[in-house]
């Protein structure tokens, strides 16, 4: 019985191990270091319960290595070594691969037409972990389940747990795997200049061989078949999807209430069914029922003169012959289970199908009368009650839904807390109204005025807003077409009437004759000599304190 010693000479048994009283640290130790930026596992060390003759000649080896080595200080390097650097194994070769071609037989069994089938492989080989997988292409509607055969793995090469390797692969040669064997005929570009890299000699690639049961199927066998003058597979296959469209006229003026419809006729020539659309016109009072007459097959003629006219089913039996292209004609009436329709137009495909299958039919466009459209009343705006600007009580006349009315937004953002000031007096008959004061103010954004009265003291007139912000048409403008007070309107002594008040502009700000300085061409003179009279000397500090 053989047993394990321990580092104090002790057989490695309980009772003979003697704990370390100067460890301090219990965690387990980490298994992966980290050399050059990659991780690698890390070489265990000798410890509590290793053999000890292991340690010892390690160390040994370690010390003659120390002892033969000359110091660098005092005799200098021999000579200098270059290390290149250090790149594990799974980082140069990650994404690598070797690719084969080849093939399996499979034997067929009870089948007089085949004895076996050769189905192509590639196999793959991963150089990263020496890993192997075999995929077989798909083929379409081969009845058979294809795809990868065998999963990335370590293929077995032998029973003694030995696996393939690259050294081990070469052409022509067969790969038993699990039973199978696979025989390597080809291999790619960068598989063959791999190989020679590495001292391998390729052998020559073997041609894929051809697989007999495909082979006699691609050879037609020769067969007699009656030839059918109807073939609903091919008459499928090139007329789907092809359709006839005439544009015609329903003339149901013979019934109550009757009139002309403009209809829409489909011909499909897959299966010579017709369909007939209503096209709906815009307020027209009609349901918006799309079709008019279901896809149906029409018959034209029927082989029994005394068949009753009212049926609920005809049968093909019954049926004589059904509507076809050459029955449709522009310019002519065809009627269409007791209804008439005026064919008067079609598309450039319907054209173009009968000027090659029916040139002798003559598809020209037929003008119609079209309804008089009615004339629509003009929309008649009622007067303005007063309530409101002008623009908003318009928008409720446009619709039912007002909507705000459109502003000017580039005048808005250019002339943005740009405001014109005015002093003006209240022109009143009543004396006490004489010593009031009021600031009208002209905002540009929008051209609305707004008037704030100025306070005076013991005058009993409270002061504050006069009037709200408002555009002011000039008197004498009608509500058709009003005109607005402008600056150019405001002279010094010029008279405002402002809803049945009157104001006379007394005084100005000097941002006013600034501002119509610089649009002098768009300002009537006079205007402009009266600010610069009344500020052309300049303003006194009281006057500049009142309009703050």
């Amino acid at each position: 019985m053989s047993c394990r010693w321990n580092s104090h000479g002790l057989p490695f048994f309980p009772g003979y191990t003697f704990r370390d009283v100067t460890k301090s640290a219990f965690h387990r130790p980490q298994t992966l270091g980290y050399r050059n930026g990659y991780a690698l596992p890390r070489r265990p060390t000798v410890g509590i319960g290793q053999d000890p003759l292991l340690s010892e000649q390690l160390n040994q080896q370690q010390i003659s290595e120390l002892s033969f080595k000359a110091p660098a200080v005092t005799y200098g390097p021999s000579d200098e070594i270059l290390y290149e650097d250090f790149i594990p194994a799974h980082v140069a070769l990650d994404k690598k691969l070797l690719r084969f071609y080849g093939y399996f037989i499979e034997d067929i069994l009870y089948c007089p037409e085949e004895q076996y089938r050769v189905r192509p492989v590639v196999i793959y080989y991963y150089l990263e972990d020496d890993s192997m997988c075999i995929i077989e292409p798909m083929v379409e509607n081969s009845g058979m389940p294809q795809g990868k055969r065998i999963k990335r793995q370590h293929l077995p090469k032998n029973e003694r747990g030995e696996h393939y390797e690259w050294k081990d692969l070469n052409l022509g040669m067969d790969l038993d795997v699990y039973g199978v064997k696979y025989h390597i005929t080809e291999c790619d570009a960068f598989t063959k200049e791999f190989m020679e890299s590495e001292g391998m000699v390729l052998n020559d690639p073997e041609p894929m061989p051809e697989d007999l049961y495909i082979k006699r199927r691609k050879i037609t066998t020769p067969h007699h078949i009656t030839p059918s003058n109807f073939d609903k597979m091919y008459r499928f296959l090139s007329m789907d999807r092809k359709v006839l469209r005439f544009f015609a006229l329903w003339d149901d003026s013979d019934s109550l209430f009757g009139d002309t419809w403009a209809v829409v006729i489909h011909y499909y020539l897959v299966d010579d069914t017709i369909e007939i659309r209503e096209v709906h016109e815009r307020n027209s009072g009609r349901d918006p029922f799309p079709i008019l007459m279901r896809r149906q097959r029409i018959h034209k003629k029927i082989k029994s003169e005394n068949f009753p006219s009212c049926v609920m089913e005809v049968s093909k039996e019954d049926v004589d012959e059904y509507y076809s292209p050459k029955d449709f004609q522009l310019g002519q009436t065809i009627k269409l289970l007791s209804r008439r329709f005026l064919l008067f137009d079609c598309d450039g495909f319907t054209k173009e199908y009968y000027q090659k299958n029916h040139p002798d039919l003559e598809m020209k466009p037929v003008e119609v009368q079209k309804k008089a459209e009615t004339l629509q009343e003009k929309k008649e705006i009622p007067p303005y009650n007063g309530f409101g600007s002008l623009e908003d009580s318009l928008q409720n006349c446009l619709s039912l839904n007002p909507e705000p009315p459109k502003v000017d937004v580039l005048k808005m953002f250019e002339n943005d807390r740009k405001v014109l000031r005015y002093i003006a007096r209240l022109d009143s008959p009543n004396p006490e109204d004489e010593c009031r004061r009021f600031l009208l103010s002209y905002f540009l954004s929008n051209d609305m005025i707004s008037i704030f009265e100025k306070p005076t003291r013991n005058s009993g007139i409270i002061s504050g807003k006069f009037l709200e912000k408002t555009r002011i048409p000039k008197p004498g403008s009608t509500v058709d077409n009003p005109e607005f007070y402008s600056p150019a309107d405001f002279a010094i002594g010029a008279t405002v009437e402002v809803f049945s008040h009157r104001f006379v502009l007394i005084d100005a700000d000097l941002y006013v004759l600034k501002y119509l300085e610089s649009i002098s061409s768009q300002i009537p003179s006079q205007t402009l000599e009266s600010l610069q009279k009344k500020l052309g000397v300049g303003m006194t500090t009281g006057q500049t304190a009142y309009f703050q």
